[in-house]
């Protein structure tokens, strides 16, 4: 028995042409059912080639863990942290781990072809609606009613003295936490997508050897990603995600939360319609 290949190229265009509607649309209850479907679906895949992988024999050669390195932009780029905090969620939800180069300008994927292959769908995706989202916010003038709390000293009764105020948040300042806020979120709704179709999985096994064989394949899967990233990590620490600098504002991130939630991951009609209507729209 050959080694199970990666997600065929018709899955993945599957799953471009539902991301490519949830780009398109305005309504945010369009948006939630495509996202959704994208990863029911790309969770399902990658159970499915689970699965086979753990039925190779000896005479077969299993796939394996790979690494791949993500651009995420040039050198420079402003904002390039929160761009890598969206691929690092989307990641999470899709058995993918990753480290991050410290000038933010790539990341290092290490997890299975089909897995990463998915990360990167996605994030192109999801990246243009992020840009897009926080774009809206910032030109509507939102922004100009959140604020930022600052440090400040000055000189009182003849010492040093430090206050907390808040202050109006700057466009920047704005931007970068509607992006952090909105980042965290989708990824959020996509682990949770990925947590109830592995549940499905299994539970939906009529026998029960058939279902403890799903659920080994899916820890055996975990295991040899672990394994692998162990050995070819080279990184020295953990990245802690994007830090925004020039002060953190509730509003900004209260709106960038709103606008995550508007890809709201919950059951979509269109991953049990026949294959043929998935594939509409994705060529």
């Amino acid at each position: 028995m050959t080694s199970p290949n990666p997600v065929p190229d018709r899955m993945l265009t599957r799953i471009g042409g539902l991301l490519r509607k949830a780009e398109a649309t305005d309504n945010e209850h369009e948006a939630e059912a495509f996202l959704a479907a994208a990863q029911r679906l790309a969770t399902k895949s990658s159970i499915d080639l689970a699965v086979a992988r753990a039925h190779v024999t000896g005479r077969g050669r299993r796939s394996g863990p790979t690494q791949r390195v993500i651009a995420i932009g040039e050198p420079g780029k402003k904002g390039l942290r929160t761009y890598v905090q969206l691929f690092v969620a989307i990641a999470a939800a899709n058995d993918v781990r990753c480290d991050v180069a410290r000038t933010s300008t790539q990341v290092y994927a290490f997890g299975f072809e089909s897995d990463i292959d998915t990360c990167e769908a996605l994030y192109a995706s999801l990246l243009v609606q992020m840009v897009r989202a926080s774009d809206h916010y910032i030109k509507s003038g939102r922004y100009r009613t959140a604020t930022v709390e600052k440090v400040i000293e000055e000189q009182k009764w003849g010492r040093r003295v430090r206050r907390r105020v808040e202050v109006p948040a700057a466009p920047v300042t704005a931007r970068l936490n509607f992006q952090m806020a909105f980042a965290a979120r989708v990824g959020n709704r996509l682990a949770e997508v990925k947590s109830e179709v592995e549940t499905e999985a299994v539970t939906s096994e009529t026998a029960p050897e058939a279902a403890t064989g799903t659920a080994l394949a899916l820890r055996d899967k975990q295991v040899a990603l672990t394994d692998y990233y162990r050995t070819a990590s080279q990184a020295r620490g953990t990245w802690r995600g994007p830090q925004a600098s020039a002060g953190h504002s509730a509003g900004a991130r209260r709106a960038g939360d709103l606008a995550g939630r508007a890809a709201r991951l919950g059951t979509a009609a269109e991953l049990d319609a026949p294959r043929g209507q998935l594939a509409e729209g994705g060529s």
